[in-house]
């Protein structure tokens, strides 16, 4: 009898919950459904026609950054060759109308959008997944934050199609529960949520640092479970790529599985986010599915960016600038630059800017970039103090927020381009450089030492460097390059990236990702 009662316990919330999330599912459902209707009506579409909706989860669609051209880049694409489908863009910009989203996205990357064919839901709860929100275990507040996050958006509206731009792969196993896992799920990744760099930068033997190992390898092996969830997975540049096959093949996890597999709570967690039997509660749109458990092979599909313009500026005729184009982010590592900048001046004066202002020599720094909010106006100006401290701020300017007519003006004035960012993913910025005319100077890591700045034809393309002092050393080589040697390092870094990394490439490599028969 106390054996029968005992079971009776445990299985009495096992069925409360059960009921709960049903009836939930279904209430949200009921929502989209009705939502789809309502939709086509504002947009002025025939309600009749069989459309699909593809969402987009991108809660910082307005930030004018690379990650955001791939995204407008894509959705252009589709507007473009599948008449039949209604973008869906998840955003958290809700201090922007969808109309001042599509004139920034024409300012900035020269995109025309279809209003007709695109709708928003912005969300409210876009804070969650902001790193100043969690001082401490960022990763996991940052992935319980995009779980909350996309509950708010699957709340509004559920797709057919659920493609992630940003990088949130703990939303994967949130929408597979909250939609029945009736929705597939696919995903751009421009950078690894947690890497094995990052394993590696964590040494020592301390119980501190043992515990931060095991941290590191238990958000690994969740988001290793989380990507399995998907599809179909894009990668932007071959880092990435080796990452992401790393995490889904398990290489790197060993007895932390086993601690997850005996411990209550990470065991309870583990079912959640590897769950392959939610059963499917829509209203005649298809049977139970099931999330599949086999691992998905990422595919590296290059960044687009807009040669077309940059290729027809001209070679020579370039002023002394030394151009940095990235958004002000602390990962950029932007302060970097004003040091580098700061021993080249020190090494070489000649370069400096007298008193009178007087010096062909002279050489300027211009920093552009977007400011997503005011933590990046906060950076931009620390950067400022930080010049000034270094008594530079006479050869350093600061562009924010530039249009893209701008933009390109800045590119085709200027001689280097500069990035100091470490174990950057891609850098859509140098291949810029590049298109434009400018000799690319990146850090010895990541997408722009193993895809973008590497030899044409067996002869170099830009350089790399990792110190200040090495930055400095490589400004003055640029610098004092004679014409012809100079006008061959332009030459093939414009050839390079216009042949490799133009839309065009971009888009056949999207088309054959196959994300399409997802929603035929």
């Amino acid at each position: 009898m106390s054996v029968t009662l005992s079971l009776l316990c445990l299985a009495f919330p096992l069925l409360a919950f059960s009921l709960a999330y049903t009836a939930y599912t279904k209430v949200i459902w009921s929502r989209s459904f009705r939502a789809r209707g309502t939709i086509l009506k504002q947009l002025g579409l025939k309600v009749p026609k069989d459309y699909k909706f593809v969402g987009f989860f991108h809660p910082y669609c307005n930030a004018g950054g690379g990650g955001e051209r791939v995204l407008w880049t894509a959705i252009a694409h589709i507007q473009q060759e599948h008449k039949n489908i209604v973008c869906i863009v998840y955003s958290g910009d809700t201090d922007a109308s969808k109309q001042e989203i599509i004139d920034k996205v024409k300012g900035r990357f020269a995109i025309d959008l279809d209003p007709s064919t695109l709708h928003f839901f912005f969300l409210k709860s876009r804070g969650l997944v902001e790193g100043s929100r969690w001082p401490r275990f960022t990763i996991l507040g940052q992935s319980l934050g995009s779980m909350y996050l996309v509950w708010e958006a699957m709340s509004k509206f559920i797709p057919d199609l659920y493609i992630d731009t940003m990088g949130y792969a703990f939303t994967f196993p949130a929408v597979a529960w909250l939609t029945g896992a009736s929705v597939p799920i696919g995903a751009y990744v421009h950078y690894p949520t947690i890497s094995t760099d990052m394993l590696a930068r964590v040494r020592g033997e301390s119980w501190k640092m043992r515990a931060k190992r095991l941290y590191y390898r238990l958000s690994m092996y969740y988001y290793a479970l989380s990507l399995s969830h998907a599809r179909f997975l894009m990668v932007n540049s071959s880092w990435t790529h080796g990452h992401i096959a790393s995490i889904v093949s398990h290489e790197h996890f060993g007895p932390t599985i086993r601690w997850a597999h005996h411990i209550t709570p990470l065991f309870f967690i583990k079912l959640v986010l590897s769950s392959t039997a939610v059963p499917s509660i829509m209203y005649g749109m298809g049977s139970a599915t099931t999330v599949k458990t086999e691992n998905v092979k990422p595919e590296i599909v290059y960044p687009p960016c807009d040669t077309r313009e940059m290729a027809k500026f001209p070679l020579e005729g370039r002023e002394r600038i030394l151009l940095s184009v990235a958004q002000f982010r602390p990962e950029k590592n932007l302060p970097a630059q004003l040091h580098a900048f700061t021993q080249l001046l020190a090494d070489h004066p000649e370069y400096k800017v007298p008193e009178n202002g007087l010096n062909h020599d002279a050489v300027r720094l211009v920093l552009l970039g977007g400011a997503r909010h005011q933590d990046d106006l906060d950076r931009v100006e620390s950067l400022r103090v930080l010049a000034k401290e270094l008594g530079i701020q006479n050869q350093v300017s600061f562009v924010i927020n530039a249009p893209y007519p701008d933009v390109l003006q800045w590119l085709s004035r200027s001689s280097v381009g500069l990035s100091t960012m470490i174990d950057e993913h891609f850098g859509i910025n140098v291949v810029e450089f590049m298109a434009a005319g400018l000799i690319p100077l990146t850090h010895a890591s990541g997408g722009p030492l193993n895809d973008i700045v590497v030899p044409y034809k067996s002869q170099p393309t830009g350089f790399h460097a990792r110190t200040p002092g090495e930055y400095a050393v490589a400004i003055h080589e640029i610098l004092t390059m004679d014409a012809v040697t100079e006008r061959g390092y332009r030459e093939r870094a414009r050839q390079w990236a216009v042949q490799r990394f133009s839309e065009e490439e971009f888009v056949k490599a999207w088309k054959g990702s196959g994300w399409s028969k997802y929603v035929q």
